[in-house]
C-alpha cells in the first residue's frame, strides 16, 4: 500500500473514531499498569470491574507490595489466569516500591523487566501514561493490520515493526487506538462488518469478497 493510501486509511479511521483512546479506566500510571497486566485474555469491561476493588484497598504500588498473595488472588479471581496475574502484580508492585520509589518507570525497556509486562503492555503504558509514541499490537491491531495487508508477519512484534514503517511516528499512538476501536466495532474476528466498513475501498479482503460475488 502506498504512503498516500495509508494516509487515506488513517484519515478515515480518524474521522470514524475521533474519541478513540484506551478504554481501561485509570487515574495514574500505576493504575494503568495494573489494568493492562490484567487485560491479557480478559475484556476491558471486566478489568474495569476488578480494578476499583484493588485500588480502594491497595491504592499504590507500596500498598500492594505488602498485600498477602492470597488476598490479591481473591481480588482478581474473576479475571482469566488470575493466579499468575496476582503473582505478577505482587512482584511488580514490590519492585516498583523498592527499586523505583513507588513510581512506574517511563522507560519501555525497564518496564519489560517487570513480571507480567511484555512489549504490548509496556507500549500501552508509555503511550497512554507518558505520551511516548508507540504502537501496542494486541489481537485487534494484529487482525486489522493483516486484513489491510499492512503486515504479513507471524507475531505481534514483527507486526509492530511493519506498522512503525508504514505509519508516521507522530500518529503511532493514535493509530493504535483507531485500529483497536475498528477491530472491536467493525472488523470482528468471526463476522466482520465488511459492507459498511469505512476501509472497504482499501481492504484486500473486500476485493476477494466482491470477486466471489461476481463469479456467483
Amino acid at each position: 500500500m502506498s504512503a498516500e493510501e495509508v494516509a487515506a486509511v488513517l484519515q478515515r479511521l480518524r474521522t470514524a473514531y475521533p474519541q478513540a483512546g484506551t478504554e481501561l479506566v485509570h487515574d495514574n500510571p500505576w493504575q494503568l499498569l495494573v489494568a493492562t497486566i490484567l487485560s491479557a485474555q480478559c475484556t476491558d469491561k471486566r478489568v474495569n470491574m476488578i480494578t476499583p476493588r484493588i485500588f480502594s484497598r491497595y491504592p499504590d504500588a507500596a500498598a500492594l507490595a505488602g498485600a498477602p498473595l492470597e488476598e490479591v488472588e481473591n481480588l482478581v479471581r474473576d479475571c482469566g489466569l488470575f493466579r499468575s496475574k496476582a503473582k505478577n502484580l505482587s512482584r511488580t508492585a514490590q519492585r516498583i516500591a523498592h527499586e523505583y520509589g513507588g513510581e512506574v518507570p517511563a522507560d519501555r525497556d525497564v518496564l519489560m523487566t517487570l513480571p507480567g509486562v511484555g512489549r504490548k503492555t509496556a507500549n500501552v503504558v508509555v503511550s497512554n501514561a507518558f505520551g511516548q509514541p508507540a504502537i501496542a499490537v494486541d489481537t485487534h491491531v494484529f487482525r486489522v493490520a493483516h486484513r489491510l495487508g499492512w503486515s504479513t508477519a507471524k507475531d505481534p512484534e514483527a507486526t509492530e515493526r511493519d506498522l512503525m514503517t508504514l505509519v508516521p511516528q507522530s500518529l503511532w499512538s493514535e493509530t493504535h487506538h483507531w485500529m483497536i476501536w475498528h477491530g472491536r466495532r467493525v472488523c470482528h474476528a468471526l463476522r466482520p462488518q465488511c459492507e459498511p466498513c469505512e476501509l472497504a475501498a482499501w481492504c484486500p479482503r473486500m476485493g476477494v469478497v466482491n470477486a466471489v460475488g461476481e463469479e456467483g
